[in-house]
């Protein structure tokens, strides 16, 4: 992989004119970043961009603008063996045909390695621009947010493979510092008990989803909750505090009948970049990630890439006040998904938002519900919403353990949706597809079978 990151590197270095292209997730944010700024310290000419997915309209306009040449980042390896009239270089991790390119195309999977949990789009990225210049090793912080984003942490409680790799440069340059610490979202910016209230993976059976009995839970044990008028976050606490509250949470689960290998995912690695200010967004590479979701996933790319680029002033409020935003719309989403109802078949599970959740961030509501107590975790899950354009966004997750029994929701979502003249792709754990509306009970039926034969059910 090195090898091919030099290559991939030298065309950029013997380029004059490049267009970015990027996903609208963190990691799709972080690998523009990445790129822009490598692009930026070479001095060359370019712009970026960020799509949803690459779809006719946009490979269109990309070949209506003629440009020199196109860098995707975090997508592309759908059109990888398409498309030979635009001169292309692609830095991703989603599953990619074997035959192809072999010369501009940077890909874990080109190489045997999965890039569902060893290395990100922005680690990708990362790789090419460290080949260029090792002096870029200080965006290893943008690739360790961008993989945190893609929960490339949760198989092992850890980054490991490439992802590793990474991280070491980071901690070398003292830009990222990975600690053992409670593994749920919030450890900077949320009150203790809103920590617990949100838990999830695992949930926290009689805690998580009911606010009072956070609160209870942790007066029960003797954690003060305030600060004068200030509620305590997770950084606020003692050491001896935050022991006791992981240790009544794994009796609970325990007691529960959980087990070891689900209660053990409570603690693990967390990642904190270590130039930014202790308690904001920004310390902490998963609350860095999920702030920017709240940006790209509502059209405002700008606001992203500027808080990647290092702004933190005015663009950095304007994220904040759209992470607001966010948050309420993943608890309505949740909500409404909840009431419209989980329908069970024999190999999956589904639900249709239709226009009840933005089809930009229904996959992360789905991701939510998955690792909740509203679902069987012994099946997958499939949500469905519809999209501006009027066709229908699949989304997929299964569970490590449903992987590990032969799960690929890339390769059966990609079927699928193809026998429907749709797309689809992603990663074993999680994907993606486009189908168009009114065929989605044809598209589970689809599903529901190459699931089954994964499966060997």
């Amino acid at each position: 992989m090195e090898k091919r990151a030099k290559e991939v590197g030298d065309i950029i270095k013997n380029s004059k004119q490049i267009h970015i292209v990027s996903h609208i997730d963190a990691d799709g944010l972080t690998a523009g970043s990445i790129a822009y700024k490598t692009l930026e310290r070479l001095g060359k000419d370019f712009s970026i961009e960020f799509v949803k997915q690459l779809d006719e309209d946009v490979i269109k306009n990309i070949k209506d603008k003629n440009y020199e040449l196109v860098w995707f980042t975090d997508l592309g390896s759908s059109v990888s063996t398409s498309y030979t009239d635009i001169n292309m270089i692609i830095t991703d991790h989603h599953e990619c045909p074997e035959n192809s390119n072999k010369f501009f195309h940077l890909n874990p999977h080109l190489f045997n390695i999965d890039g569902g949990f060893e290395i990100s789009g922005a680690g990708t990225t990362y790789l090419v621009s460290k080949a260029i210049d090792r002096e870029n090793m200080d965006l290893s912080a943008l690739a360790i947010v961008g993989a945190c984003g893609d929960i490339q942490d949760r198989k092992y409680g850890k980054l490991m493979g490439l992802n590793r790799d990474i991280l070491m440069d980071g901690k070398k340059l003292e830009v990222i510092d990975p600690k053992i610490d409670i593994r749920y979202f919030g450890r900077e910016t949320r009150p203790v008990y809103k920590l617990l209230q949100y838990a999830n993976d695992p949930v926290i059976p009689g805690i998580t989803g009911r606010e009072s009995s956070c609160i209870t839970f942790l007066q029960e044990i003797g954690i003060k909750l305030k600060d004068g008028d200030s509620w305590r976050r997770w950084i606020d606490l003692t050491k001896n505090e935050r022991s006791l509250i992981i240790s009544n949470i794994a009796q609970t689960l325990l007691v529960k009948g959980f087990g070891y290998k689900i209660t053990k995912k409570i603690i693990g690695e967390v990642y904190i970049l270590e130039k930014e200010e202790e308690g904001t967004e920004v310390h902490d590479a998963k609350e860095f990630a999920t702030l920017l979701n709240s940006t790209a996933r509502y059209d405002k790319f700008d606001v992203g890439l500027k808080v990647c680029l290092g702004d933190r002033d005015k663009y950095l409020k304007k994220a904040k006040n759209l992470l607001l935003g966010h948050r309420a719309n993943l608890v309505e989403g949740l909500q409404f998904a909840r009431e419209e109802g989980i329908v069970k078949r024999e190999y999956l599970q589904f639900f249709h938002a239709g226009n009840g959740i933005r089809d930009t961030i229904f996959g992360i509501v789905t991701n939510m519900l998955i690792n909740s107590e509203d679902v069987d975790s012994n099946i997958p899950l499939i949500g469905f919403a519809f999209r501006d354009d009027g066709q229908v966004k699949a989304s997929a997750r299964g569970t490590e353990e449903l992987v590990e029994k032969g799960l690929n929701l890339s390769a059966a979502m990609k079927k699928a949706a193809s026998s429907l003249n749709g797309m689809g792709g992603g990663h074993n754990i999680a994907a993606g597809a486009t189908i168009p509306k009114g065929k989605e009970e044809e598209f589970l039926d689809l599903l529901e079978e190459e699931i089954k034969n994964q499966l060997r059910l």
